[in-house]
């Protein structure tokens, strides 16, 4: 195999040196490499498949030599196990690109800038994270100070008194030290806050720790298969069933699709911002084949029914004489422009009637 170019370098060192990329960023850069070949755009699919076959779209070719370019690089970066993998922040649907570690021992953690009460911290924020019980994937920042972290030391010799042997930097960790260690874990994004007062996973800890979400069983996104950390559930309580908000738009984008829960059948709830209009404007539109009226029809028609009605009004004010509620100059107005409609939709006609001599 021909050996990395410099470009595959130049990805690679932006991603070591940046951190996570979001992927327009990263398409970006993909494009100066590459000398203006985006993966991420060109020109939009066709609504009708050609006649003849023909060659793979710019498009396509683009993707292609991405996904090949990826491929190559996590080629070489699995004999260090490294690899370039893309992941996706639960809290907005942002996806990201960056270089993990695939492998977690005691000779990596040498590699860590994290102490080991620091590295115990983030274990425990972890674990109150991903068994938050309303599935929103947050906790408090309160709830972030009171994690405990003796429990999270891994002591040979379990016996009684194993928690009088703690090593001192445990037991000593103080309020400071939490707040210092918060800090430079959502600087280097493996935390973040998601709202004021409320912290969440960063984007590393969705791409480093897949593996990790898997082992330690916590529950899947149904329609991705990814970890539900930030998920939405099933409103039947006895269905486990959880799916991603932007998997949800995806699921549900039809507009006839069903909403059924996929485990238990149960009616999915829309989440805020759907149109719950979507459905009632099917009604509104032509059924199969029937015609939908053209718009100089339906302007025709309304002219009709204004025309009635003052012509009704005429005749009730004539037959009702001088003692009717409607006045005179009224009464001529109404004629005047009923005779107006007439002469305006007479000069309407005429074009179309032209347009049809000239079509014999």
């Amino acid at each position: 195999m021909a050996p990395l170019t410099w470009r595959h370098h130049t990805l690679l060192q932006a991603l070591l040196s940046r951190g996570p990329l979001p992927e327009p960023d990263f398409h970006a850069l993909f494009t100066d490499m590459t000398g203006g070949k985006n993966p991420g755009t060109g020109n939009p699919r066709p609504l009708r498949p050609p006649l003849l076959p023909s060659a793979p779209s710019e498009t396509a070719t683009h993707k292609q030599l991405f996904v090949d370019t990826l491929g190559k690089i996590n080629n070489e970066l699995k004999y260090l196990n490294f690899d370039l993998r893309a992941g996706i922040n639960q809290y907005d649907g942002t996806v990201y690109y960056g270089v993990i570690n695939t492998i977690a021992d005691e000779e990596s953690k040498l590699g860590s800038k994290y102490s080991v009460p620091q590295i115990a911290f983030y274990k425990g924020l972890l674990e109150a994270i991903v068994q938050e019980a309303g599935n929103d994937g947050t906790i408090t920042t309160i709830d972030a100070f009171n994690v405990r972290i003796d429990n999270q030391v891994i002591i040979a010799d379990s016996t009684q008194d194993s928690q009088s042997r703690l090593p001192s930097s445990i037991t000593n960790f103080s309020f400071n030290q939490k707040e210092k260690t918060l800090d430079d874990l959502i600087q280097d994004r493996w935390l973040s806050y998601t709202s004021p007062g409320n912290i969440g996973l960063g984007i590393r800890s969705f791409l480093d720790l897949r593996s990790w979400f898997r082992s330690n069983d916590i529950p899947s996104c149904e329609v991705c298969n990814e970890a539900g950390i930030k998920a939405s559930t099933c409103p039947n309580e006895g269905c486990n069933v959880r799916i991603h908000s932007y998997c949800l738009k995806k699921k549900f984008s039809q507009r006839k699709a069903s909403r059924a829960c996929p485990g238990c059948s149960t009616e999915w709830p829309r989440q805020e911002g759907e149109d719950e209009h979507d459905d009632d404007e099917d009604t509104n539109e032509p059924e199969e084949g029937q015609q939908a009226p053209s718009a100089p029809s339906a302007v025709r028609s309304s002219r009709k029914r204004r025309k009635g009605v003052k012509a009704e009004l005429v005749e009730e004010a004539e037959r009702a004489g001088p003692s009717s509620a409607m006045p005179r100059r009224s009464s001529r107005r109404a004629k005047a422009e009923v005779a107006q409609e007439a002469s305006s939709s007479a000069v309407a006609s005429q074009p179309t009637r032209s347009s049809r001599r000239r079509k014999n």
